[in-house]
């Protein structure tokens, strides 16, 4: 299982179809949304997209991302894409990064540079890592996926034997957001042994979408606000969520073809998202800006990602996870959790004292659901504390 080194280049024509599809835009009406309470504002979607048609300079984005070293291989009929950055340290360990959606895994760029080469950035060499980010399977340059069955724990499977046997580390790293947070809370669940320890921005019981009814958060929201005294909060953070999880559950391939045709309907989609669930106070360039969140879009567009990167939902609603052991904690390897107030549900913490094998558990008042993007420093820092004298 050799990988082969990768580089990104988009086809010239690919890049003028897209703007093509740019110019010619059948715009919807949008009236009294100034507050984006029906969803998506017309009038900045339409500044985006003109900046996108004028400003955005794709092949300066594709530059930056293969200035490190992209790889692909095929593990069990499922092509997998990762960046993999060698460490500049006396003894780095090796750190594997997963993404969630609407991700991609050029969200961990302001991290990267700090994690491998601390030194460079004012930190310790002792604290290097050798990073490995891939992209979720369906997702970005892990495409085409034909494959069905494919979700968080069956990602976890794979995840063991790229940095295993594709990469010969013996033991590893893990953090991860959004799914990722479930792929790494998996890893250290199932593969606890193979793991230095886990680090997670949010958590959630690897129980969380596994229920009769996967599509639908709202009665286990409602009984956590419930029972911290929160209704409102409960109310106001299942609205953040509740209408993407039951769409992409239930009809990912009905969204598909809508998005497969339309680069400023993706755009729409995924924007609505990054303002929504970032801690952006409303203005979504407070926390990304207009090259990151169109490179975000490019990453779904170019690759054809969209349609598979949906089905990561279907496939999690539908395939009944099940638990490896029934030890507790739950999560055997070390773990060290940051959880940002923005993105954190209602309810208390108190769970997590007995589910995982506790490092640390840090809330933090700026960052929210994009934290690697959002907050880069802080979830550097909490790394390195994770990972401080283990081996």
């Amino acid at each position: 299982m050799e990988a082969t080194p990768f580089t990104i280049a988009i086809p010239d024509e690919r890049l003028a179809d897209l703007d093509r599809r740019l110019r010619q835009t059948n715009w919807a009406r949008d009236y009294a949304n100034d507050d984006w309470r029906y969803g998506t504002n017309g009038a900045y979607l339409k500044e985006l997209v003109d900046y996108w048609i004028t400003s955005y300079d794709w092949r300066a984005q594709e530059a930056a991302m293969n200035a490190y070293d992209h790889f692909r291989v095929e593990l069990d009929g499922v092509p997998i894409h990762f960046m993999h950055v060698r460490g500049r340290g006396p003894n780095p360990k090796p750190l594997l990064l997963t993404h969630g959606w609407p991700w991609t895994f050029w969200d961990f760029k302001d991290v990267i540079g700090p994690l491998t080469d601390p030194a460079a950035h004012g930190g310790d060499p002792a604290e290097s890592f050798d990073v490995v980010v891939p992209s979720l399977p369906g997702f970005g340059f892990s495409t085409p996926l034909d494959k069905t069955g494919i979700n968080w724990w069956t990602t976890a499977d794979l995840w063991v034997r790229l940095m295993k046997d594709v990469l010969g580390y013996e033991r590893f790293g893990a953090h991860g957001g959004d799914w990722g947070t479930f792929v790494t809370t998996q890893l250290g669940h199932k593969h606890a042994q193979d793991l230095i320890g886990i680090h997670v921005s949010g958590a959630f019981p690897l129980t969380s979408l596994a229920n009769e009814r996967p599509w639908s958060i709202g009665e286990a929201m409602m009984e956590a606000g419930r029972a911290a005294g929160n209704v409102e909060r409960a109310i106001e953070w299942e609205q953040r969520f509740a209408s993407h999880i039951a769409v992409h559950t239930l009809d990912p391939q009905t969204l598909a073809f809508a998005m497969a045709d339309s680069p400023v309907g993706m755009m729409s989609w995924i924007l609505e998202r990054r303002r929504a669930w970032s801690d952006c106070g409303g203005d979504v360039e407070k926390r990304f800006t207009k090259d990151h969140l169109i490179t975000t879009i490019c990453l779904y567009w170019l690759t054809d990602a969209f349609q598979s990167a949906l089905r990561f939902y279907a496939e999690t609603g539908w395939g009944q996870w099940q638990p490896s052991h029934e030890r507790m904690p739950v999560i055997e390897a070390p773990s060290g959790i940051s959880m940002f107030d923005y993105d954190t549900g209602p309810g208390t913490l108190d769970w997590m004292q007995d589910y995982y094998d506790l490092i640390f558990v840090e809330r933090h008042s700026d960052g929210g659901h994009f934290a690697a993007a959002e907050a880069p420093e802080t979830i550097v820092r909490d790394i390195r504390r994770t990972f401080a004298g283990r081996t």
